[in-house]
């Protein structure tokens, strides 16, 4: 439905086994793609992290920031779905429960769900055994909208992290993440 859809929808995953393999196998599919990554710290690495990503897991890869947020959306408005990482931990950003625990978390899947009436597709990939893996497309949801923009969003990051945590919680070996998500 999301491939015959001539709408975009934003897909979200957090580091789940092998996460890189995500795009790739959404841009198999035949779903037009676009991710957002943040580049690695290591600046000698990441010129070869960003071509092996465009080469093999998505063409169209756009990096975090400003720039990057209006490129997100320029994409968007191209026809585009986009896929975005949210288990990462920000140094900014609504305090919202993760686990129990408030951690800064990115708003930006819920700023674009709200305000350009997108659906919301959770994503997640396991490891079955050696190299095979099962990637599972959630099902799509779309966000209350009250007349409460921020609540709105608070709210939509909150089920957004819910549902990351039940992921988790379902199968923990697969999330690799080794950064202070509560600091």
């Amino acid at each position: 439905a999301i491939k015959n859809s001539s709408k975009p929808v934003i897909f979200y995953t957090a580091h789940f086994s092998n996460f890189e393999l995500i795009p790739m196998e959404l841009n198999k599919l035949g779903i037009k793609l676009a991710i957002l990554f943040r580049p690695l710290n290591n600046f000698f690495l990441d010129p070869l992290l960003e071509h092996l990503r465009r080469k093999y897991t998505c063409p169209i890869i756009i990096p975090k920031g400003k720039t990057g947020a209006r490129e997100v959306v320029n994409k968007l408005n191209d026809g585009y779905s986009v896929a975005l990482t949210v288990d990462q931990r920000i140094s900014e950003g609504p305090r919202i429960p993760f686990f129990g625990k408030p951690a800064h978390t990115t708003t930006f899947p819920a700023q674009l769900a709200l305000k350009y009436n997108y659906k919301l597709v959770p994503v997640s990939i396991e490891r079955k055994n050696d190299a095979n893996f099962e990637m599972t497309i959630h099902a799509p949801y779309e966000i209350k909208i009250t007349n409460n923009d921020e609540e709105d969003k608070k709210e939509a990051t909150l089920k957004i992290n819910k549902t990351i945590e039940r992921i988790i919680s379902n199968n923990p070996a697969q999330w690799l993440w080794s950064h202070n998500r509560w600091k």
